[in-house]
Order: structure tokens, then sequence, then C-alpha cells
């Protein structure tokens, strides 16, 4: 039973790879792969002449904290160097 299900399943891999390798080979697909990569000049400018322009609306939006400068300008030393000093 199990040796079965193995050739099954390796038969239906082997048709699944086959049925891609046949349709992305066909002559209808290639023309299609053609067609769309001689005209994608004109689709990309019908696409970008459609597309709606929007306004800014973020004017004064972000408002700048100005109290972290004011904790930081506070007047203790800073012990980083002492942290590397062996003693």
């Amino acid at each position: 039973m199990y040796k079965i299900f193995n050739l099954l399943l390796i038969i239906f891999i082997i048709l699944f790879f086959f049925n891609i390798y046949k349709y992305y080979s066909s002559n209808t697909n290639i023309k299609n792969v053609n067609l769309n990569r001689s005209n994608i000049d004109t689709i990309v400018d019908t696409k970008i002449s459609n597309l709606p322009i929007l306004q800014n609306d973020t004017d004064n939006v972000i408002e700048f904290n100005s109290s972290f400068l004011e904790e930081i300008n506070d007047d203790k030393k800073r012990k980083f160097w002492d942290l590397l000093k062996i003693e």
C-alpha cells in the first residue's frame, strides 16, 4: 500500500510539472507575453494618466516637543568613561 501511494504521488508530481512546462512553452502564452512586453509603455501611460492627485494635508501636523531638550540640559556629569576605568 505504501509503495502504491508513493508511486501515485510521484506520477502526480511529474504530471504537475509537465503541465506547467506545457503551458509556459505554448505558442499562445509566448504570443501573449511578447504582446504585453511590446505594449508595456502604453499600458503604463494609460494607468499613470488616470491616477488622482491628492492634496497635501500634512501642514502643521507634527509639533515639536521642547520639554525633551529641557531634560537633557541638566548639569549632571556623565559617567560613561568611569565605567571603562580599571580600578
